[in-house]
């Protein structure tokens, strides 16, 4: 599932996450404490008010807005138009700022708000046209219910607004109206659409693999290549889906059927890595219609341009946070056969980047009658700005969600001449539209968005993407460069769809029939939807727009000018996997492959995580039912925060087998002696044993990558791509400097870097454990040679960061999360931080683990992503389900439900879920009517 992290660190590293920076002007804190009495006055006035009664013309009857000692609101009311206007209403009242600059973020709007440092984003926002596309889908696509609520929720949010100054709704307008005099503007209906558009590009999959896979050209070849993208272990990392095969007479999903060998349908065989047959050296992009890549290796110019392109996705605001190999969610239920409640139970823990606040609404929706006027009664995890509940349960079934990761996006080069481009025989016309960027404090601009037929032209908005393929190495069947390719996206996003719909459906579904019809509208982006019943059902169904490539995996940028490379279709949602009470019992997702790609039809990515989660989760239930043992739900809360890391299972002995004939290094080694592989914050040897990891990675494979790919500013003397010089020629050595943002820099050190390290680790001799020496350390040939030398930087890395006494180290000390406002606590006056940002917290947990506080290995060691929320519901007892969520209700800096359930985030504990009225009453702290 759903992955906008600001870690703390250098100046680029929360470029990528952060929504925006903003520079308040001085006035805001000027005068001796007048910015401090400033920030608590302004603040407190804006606190919502949750008791009393307030009049809200136009609703058909009272509505009761009960909220618990978190701010958690539970809403009753007769009507889901009432329902949802309240809806509105509580999350404006809570989360409006919040709201506002996500809408600007997605409409391509932020300049209105924030001047001209946001134009770049908002070229490419507009060029990409989520405003445009979730409008088509509003007008043309959606249900007239589903058009009903998002138009109640949005009269419910300006009920809010009306009469309202910036100063009463939030302190940020307060501030931002030092610099720009903005009003906030009514909310739409479209506005909560286009929400989904960012949702979906945050989890849009593997582009940049797609990227990173045409850098790595121009340094390595296609062996190596392969090395650093092995295939999926499904020997070992079970799928999600292990029983059923399509059949192919009834062109069904039959989760009965017994899997057998298949052959793939339009997986093709075009795009890819492989020998060049024309001129140049070593390996290239399959992007031609002969016989193999003619150019060779990526040329400077092809790379410069990728880069340039990755450097723009980087630029890009994330509303749930970076991706990577190592980011996910992790989800699974079990059938009440191994449950103590003799019912189902169902867990879900999101892996997003932290965000302050956070990106979950914990509510209630609850019609006091269930009627036709009235069909809801659900609760969970919502996003503010959006109607209905995204996570959680109604009164009859539960379900969860972890992001699919199939491949819906492709690049492609493009052959332009003039106003046209070439497909196929034909020169065809660009289609155009303008757009037109109001920018605060300064006059608009005016772009060209041109759109090909594969989607719209993103190398438009970037000076050095406007060359992108003059040398791009194509074979001779491709068109003349003349002055180079342009590159245009294909994304499933960007075809208006249905997938609000899925969210209401999803909302009164009260069966698995019903369930799957909801998730067929889940068109956009592709989860994994588990499920569980109060009659004692569980069951996982993959939906989503999936797209059938005529030729070509995907996998690299395509020939856009070669029809065969076109996407065919979709997958029919019928042949998409599904299952209904497996034998085993239980069903665990976590982003690892849906099914064995040798039991199915259908090319649904290459790029799957690797399961290093899912089998972790699957071996703690299979540990607990064994032997007629049973699962509780603090047993589910358990596995939940299961610190063990998996990479260290398979490393760990031969870092203990090392001769270390330094005290001081030994000191260090000796903390790995019966260490139990477990993260805990406390945990002296987790800190060392992460350290020597990312130092393992560093020299095996870090300092091999092009500068593309490693993190900005670190800078390292190597040979240059071309060099034919002896390898232990310094003279032959430049400097080069990494360029990527530290959030997506590699290697992270997920669980594709486990892979690939698991299967040369009893290669003592494999090239990748050869590093070159420096001017001041040998060179490594052997695995040996170079973890001794992990070993050894780690202990001076660590030395200098927690001090030389290695008693003293602590896992947490290193993995602190730090809370930030993802406006103007990023950049801006010290007097604004303190009032809006928390933290750090010391935390356990790592990469990869099933306590997934996910850090880049690349970069440091400072948490980018953890699990956003916790749940675990007690299917049918609902009131005895619990749950967390990383911050709290409100967005209100000096409200106490601020952070409120941070600290008990961060020691894995989960709160009371109250579901049903009597539980509703008795946690109610704050009841506050609306009135007609």
């Amino acid at each position: 599932m759903p992955a906008n992290s600001t870690p703390p660190a250098t100046k680029k590293k929360g470029r990528r996450a952060r929504l925006v920076v903003i520079v308040l002007v001085l006035a805001l804190v000027a005068g001796v404490g007048y910015g401090a009495y400033w920030g608590v006055s302004t603040v407190r006035a804006s606190l919502p008010q949750t008791t009393g009664t307030i009049t809200m013309p136009g609703l058909d009857g009272r509505v009761e807005v009960k909220r618990d000692s978190y701010g958690v609101p539970q809403i009753y009311a007769n009507t889901d138009r009432d329902l949802f206007r309240a809806q509105g209403y509580v999350q404006a009242q809570d989360r409006f700022w919040e709201m506002d600059v996500r809408r600007h973020m997605t409409s391509g709007r932020l300049s209105e708000m924030f001047g001209k440092g946001q134009v770049e984003t908002d070229e490419f926002l507009r060029t990409l046209g989520w405003r445009q596309v979730a409008q088509e889908e509003y007008d043309s696509k959606l249900s007239d219910e589903t058009k009903k609520n998002l138009q109640s929720y949005a009269d419910g949010v300006n009920d809010y607004l009306e009469g309202r100054d910036g100063k009463d709704i939030s302190v940020e307008y307060a501030a931002l109206k030092f610099t720009n005099d903005y009003k906030p503007a009514k909310w739409t209906p479209v506005d909560s659409v286009a929400w989904l558009k960012a949702m979906a590009w945050d989890l849009r999959s593997n582009m940049q693999d797609e990227i990173d896979r045409s850098l790595l050209t121009s340094r390595m070849d296609e062996k190596q290549i392969e090395d650093l993208y092995p295939s999926y272990p499904y020997d070992r990392n079970k799928p999600i889906v292990s029983e059923g095969a399509v059949d192919p007479l009834a062109e069904e999903y039959d989760p009965k059927a017994e899997p057998g060998d298949v052959s793939a349908n339009g997986t093709g065989t075009g795009t890819g890595t492989g020998t060049g047959t024309g001129t140049g050296t070593g390996t290239g992009i399959d992007t031609g219609t002969g016989t193999g890549a003619g150019g060779g290796a990526v040329t400077d110019g092809l790379e410069s341009q990728l880069d340039s392109l990755s450097a723009t996705l980087d630029e890009i605001p994330a509303l749930l946070g970076p991706s990577g190999s190592g980011i996910g969610s992790n989800s699974w239920v079990v059938s009440g056969q191994y449950t103590t409640t003799g019912s189902p139970l169902l867990a879900n823990d999101p892996h997003l980047a932290p965000q302050l606040p956070s990106v979950w609404y914990q509510m209630g929706l609850h019609c006091r009658s269930s009627t036709k006027d009235c069909q809801y009664d659900v609760a969970g995890y919502t996003f503010a700005g959006m109607p209905g509940v995204i996570i959680g349960h109604n009164k009859d079934i539960a379900w969860g969600m972890t992001n699919l990761g199939a491949d819906v996006t492709d690049l492609y080069l493009e052959k332009v001449n003039g106003d046209t481009y070439q497909y196929g025989n034909e020169q065809k016309k660009f289609t155009t539209r303008q757009e037109t960027i109001k920018i605060a404090g300064a006059k608009s601009q005016t772009i060209t968005v041109r759109s090909t037929e594969h989607g719209p032209v993103v190398s438009d908005r970037d000076a050095e993407l406007r060359r992108v393929g003059d040398k791009a190495p194509v074979n001779n069947a491709a068109p003349d460069r003349g002055e180079g390719y342009a590159v245009s996206l294909q994304w499933t996003a960007l075809e208006p769809g249905k997938s609000m719909d899925a969210v209401f459906q999803l909302n009164k579904a009260k069966n698995f029939a019903e369930f799957r019809r909801a998730a067929q509208s889940f068109e956009v982006p592709s989860q994994n939807l588990i499920y569980a019943d109060a009659k004692g059902n569980i069951g996982y169904q993959a939906p989503g727009r999936i797209p059938i490539r005529a030729k070509g995996d995907g996998s690299v940028p395509a020939p856009g000018w070669d029809p065969s490379y076109r996407w065919e279709d979709y997958i029919p949602f019928d042949e998409l996997p599904y299952e209904e009470n497996p034998k085993r019992g239980y069903i665990v997702t976590a982003n690892q492959a849906v099914i064995d790609k040798d039991d199915y039809p259908y090319a649904l990515t290459e790029d799957w995580g690797y399961g290093a989660r899912s089998e972790r989760i699957n071996d703690l239930i299979k540990s607990k039912i064994k032997d007629g043992g049973k699962i509780s739900t603090d047993d589910m809360r358990t596995m939940q925060t299961d610190n063990r890391s998996e990479i260290a299972t398979q490393l760990m002995p031969y870092l203990l087998k090392i001769d270390v004939a330094d005290p001081a290094i030994r000191e260090a080694q000796k903390l790995l002696e019966g260490w139990d592989y477990t993260q805990e914050p406390d945990s002296a040897a987790a800190a060392y044993f992460n350290a020597v990891w990312r130092n393992v990675l560093k020299l095996a494979f870090g300092n091999k990558l092009p500068k593309e790919m490693r993190v900005e500013g670190e800078c390292l003397s190597v040979r240059p791509a071309d060099s034919t010089g002896p390898a232990d020629d310094l003279a032959e050595l430049v400097r080069e400097c990494g360029r990527r943002s530290e959030d997506s820099a590699q290697p992270d050190g997920g669980d594709r870097w486990f892979e690939i390290t698991r299967k040369i680790l009893k290669d003592e001799d494999n090239e990748w454990w050869q590093s070159p020496k420096t001017r001041t350390e040998k060179a490594t040939d052997t695995r040996d040679e170079l973890l001794l030398r992990a070993l050894t930087d780690a202990r001076w890395e660590l030395t200098a960061k927690l001090g030389k006494d290695v008693s003293t180290w602590s896992w947490g000390r290193l993995h602190q999360l730090n809370l930030e406002n993802q406006t103007l606590g990023t950049e801006g006056p010290g007097i604004v931080k303190t009032l809006l940002n928390r933290g750090p917290w010391n935390l356990g947990g790592g990469e990869a683990a099933v306590n997934a506080t996910g850090w880049n290995a690349a970069s440091g060691y400072d948490v980018m992503w953890v699990p956003s929320m916790r749940m675990v519901v007690n299917v049918g007892d609902w009131d005895k389900s619990r749950w967390i969520n990383l911050t709290g209700a409100s967005g209100h800096a000096y409200s106490p439900n601020y952070t409120d359930q941070t600290e008990k985030w961060a020691k894995g504990e989960l709160i009371d879920w109250s579901f049903s009225s009597r539980a509703v009453e008795e946690s109610t702290g704050d009841t506050l009517t609306l009135a007609p």
